[in-house]
């Protein structure tokens, strides 16, 4: 089978390997469509480790199954977890599957920019999720990001009628933007340096929206009704935008950092002038449970997030390296879907 073979950012290579055998237990999927994530250019978090097939938003379709699969069928259409948790764990049993060890170690073989993946069995046991009719394969590539956006913005305690700050108009801060959105939040501020990105937030919820190289803060308040914002989401690592969000969450308010940094990034925190009397929290949020990806395949299909007008791009496999250079520039794309049947 065809497989994009990531080096590096700019050197994804068209490969072949052989199709994976599946064991007991296990699903053999072909895959349809495969979403670039941002993740996914992070080389700093990769290097070590090419060659690697990436991709892990996928949509496809059961192709053939491991003795012992009694709730799935040749021909189900699905999307799946790439990382699943124990279940059974202190972090698990306390609602953190996502610090699980197993959540951390668990993987589909080998990724989804391929035109078949191995589901293991325990991904197949409580990380594989049917896929209504009205849900196409594109839009079942959007249930990994969302199942983490929904993450994020539970733990942020967004709450209907309230104000959000999205730092960050990328395809994960476009989530955050729709799903408040979505989810009755009463007022949407988004930034980013990227004038077709503050578009694109207007597009699909926000309010309004700031240029990142505004006094971001004094804007809020003026837009805000002289308030800062309840809740303040980060969904871009770098330092400067994290020292921003400080100073515009309100009192009571919760800053939600959703983008891991480069390695080795601190910023200077003043406990007293920002937090001590302001009852701020400050929280993080990595991937999604499997409930989240559930709830992202329902409010999918229910039509409650649209994903599908994000996508800007598809390609064919033989164009993957295409759909990283644009993910990797962050320009005038959204979401990129690769589609390995092509």
């Amino acid at each position: 089978m065809r497989v994009a073979m990531w080096y590096n950012n700019r050197d994804v290579r068209i490969e072949e390997v052989p199709v994976p055998e599946i064991g007991p237990g296990e699903l053999l999927v072909r895959i349809e469509a495969s979403g670039i994530c941002g993740s996914d250019v992070m080389e700093w978090y990769r290097l070590d480790r090419a060659p690697l097939v990436l991709g892990h938003e996928i949509g496809g379709q059961v192709v053939e199954m491991g003795e012992g699969v009694y709730n799935y069928q040749v021909g189900d259409r699905v999307t799946a977890a790439h990382h699943v948790p124990c279940n059974v764990c202190h972090y698990c049993l306390t609602g953190h599957h996502t610090a699980c060890e197993t959540l951390r170690q668990t993987n589909f073989h080998p990724g989804g920019f391929a035109e078949y993946v191995r589901l293991p069995e325990i991904n197949v046991d409580r990380g594989v999720f049917l896929l209504p009719d009205n849900i196409s394969y594109e839009e079942a590539a959007f249930v990994e990001p969302l199942a983490c956006v929904l993450r994020g913005q539970r733990i942020a305690r967004v709450a209907p009628g309230s104000s959000v700050l999205v730092i960050g108009s990328g395809i994960a801060g476009l989530l955050h933007v729709m799903l408040a959105h979505s989810l009755g939040a009463g007022r949407i501020i988004a930034t980013d340096i990227s004038h077709y990105r503050l578009e694109a937030a207007k597009r699909f919820g926000a309010n309004d929206t700031i240029h990142a190289s505004e006094d971001v803060p004094a804007r809020l308040r003026d837009i805000n009704g002289g308030r800062l914002a309840d809740t303040v989401i980060v969904c871009t690592g770098v330092a400067p935008a994290i020292e921003q969000a400080l100073h515009c969450v309100d009192r009571g308010g919760t800053v939600l950092l959703f983008a891991p940094t480069d390695p080795g990034v601190t910023i200077p925190l003043s406990i007293n002038d920002l937090l001590f009397r302001n009852d701020i929290t400050i929280t993080t949020s990595y991937a999604g449970s499997p409930a989240d990806y559930q709830t992202a395949v329902d409010l999918i299909a229910a039509g409650t997030v649209p994903v599908r007008q994000m996508i800007t791009h598809r390609f064919g496999l033989a164009d993957t390296q295409e759909g990283f250079r644009l993910v990797d520039e962050a320009d005038e794309s959204i979401k990129v879907i690769i589609e390995p049947q092509r």
